[in-house]
């Protein structure tokens, strides 16, 4: 009795797999755009912090560095939480 009622259950708690297949397609380029613009925005913030430095001006890189940082946490964790939801 368990096996047919746990196997009723998990039929009923998954999406179809069409839906799944999808959706899994557009988070993994979801995943690659976020950690392409991720590395782009810490070269971006790398290479200005550089060149102020070296004029002599060494403000807000810290803070342009956490912005940067924050969004690639936020991109990282999007993926897998969409994934435990489903």
């Amino acid at each position: 009795m368990s096996d047919t009622l746990y196997a009723a259950a998990t039929t009923l708690a998954a999406p179809p797999a069409v839906v799944t297949r999808e959706l899994n397609y557009v988070l993994n380029i979801l995943a690659w755009l976020v950690t392409a613009a991720g590395v782009c925005g810490l070269l971006l913030v790398g290479s200005r912090m550089a060149i102020s430095l070296r004029s002599g001006e060494g403000d807000e890189h810290l803070s342009q560095f956490a912005m940067v940082m924050g969004a690639c946490i936020i991109g990282a964790t999007a993926g897998p939480i969409v994934g435990f939801v489903l």
